[in-house]
């Protein structure tokens, strides 16, 4: 059940009932310019997905994709967002990061979590859990 754009009725996948929606919320989250780098948001929301669900290598959020002064946070956002303390945005803005990049990073972590659950939902509907 990786991430794939095959046709295979992956919610992902071209054939997917979600797929367009899907795709739209993917770019418009990770693509084009913002306060943080593409690739960042790229990599939080492939970990995130991972920890919700995706599969994927092993490691999850600690893989490497992901800085390890926002692994922890980006871990609490796709177990769990409502876990989420002032304090743990507060650290993140005593390691630099800005407002926006806070925003940016929480809202990928977001969607790579929700991605991750979809994708395990329909693998359940298809039967292959």
């Amino acid at each position: 059940m990786g991430h794939s754009e095959a046709g295979d009725g992956r919610a992902d996948s071209p054939s997917g009932r979600y797929a367009e929606l899907v795709r739209r919320l993917r770019a418009a989250v990770l693509g084009g310019r913002a306060a943080t780098d593409e690739s960042l948001r790229r990599g939080v929301e492939a970990a995130a997905a991972v920890v919700s669900g995706r599969e994927g290598p092993p490691g999850g959020v600690s893989s490497g994709a992901v800085p390890p002064d926002l692994s922890g946070f980006v871990d609490k956002v796709a177990r769990g967002a409502h876990r989420v303390t002032a304090e743990d945005v507060q650290r993140l803005r005593e390691a630099g990061y800005s407002e926006d990049a806070i925003f940016e990073v929480t809202v990928s972590a977001a969607v790579g979590a929700a991605c991750g659950r979809l994708e395990r939902g329909m693998a359940a509907l298809r039967g292959e859990t």
